[in-house]
């Protein structure tokens, strides 16, 4: 018997690293409101994601980044109940153009920057769940699936999660 391939979404996320800290945006409305979040997006039809993740950059917070400064950091497979299937590729930048604001004040209340090992309690899980695997050096993971915590793959030991909260907690406010 075939099966169909999965098709998944194709998400790309900037982790923008400065002095020990990284920048995150509060998200306003829908999905994850009131929550932190990183710069982040679908790639468009045809877009490779390194020129995605350079393009979400400057459209929410209005950097400039060159592609040859980003460095890949980890993918996530995602996949949470009712919600479609995503490859998240993650990225760094330590360098950009430009400081950071806010570009989307119709989709983001807030950017902030953060330290890297103390990110707010109401950080959106899947990012979050990039962060740590960042933050531990690991590749590749896997989030949701019928599992609460992520699956990270490397051989290395498993990173500490960074604070994921489950989605029904309520408003963050």
């Amino acid at each position: 018997m075939s099966q169909l391939p999965q098709h998944v979404v194709l998400d790309v996320h900037i982790l923008l690293v400065r002095d020990g800290q990284i920048l995150l945006s509060r998200r306003r409305g829908g999905y994850g409101d009131g929550m932190w979040h990183l710069p982040s997006g679908k790639t468009d039809m045809g877009e490779p994601a390194d020129r995605a993740v350079v393009r979400e950059a400057h459209e929410e917070v209005g950097v400039i980044i060159d592609p040859d400064d980003l460095r890949f950091v980890h993918a996530l497979h995602v996949q949470h109940p009712d919600e479609e299937p995503r490859l998240g590729v993650f990225f760094e930048a330590t360098r950009w153009r430009g400081e950071p604001t806010n570009r989307e004040p119709d989709k983001c209340s807030a950017v902030r920057w953060f330290p890297l090992t103390a990110l707010p309690d109401w950080t959106i899980p899947y990012p979050a769940a990039g962060i740590s695997a960042y933050l531990a050096g690991v590749p590749f993971g896997v989030f949701g699936w019928g599992n609460e915590i992520p699956r990270y793959y490397n051989g290395a030991p498993r990173p500490e999660p960074a604070r994921i909260l489950p989605a029904d907690l309520g408003s963050p406010r």
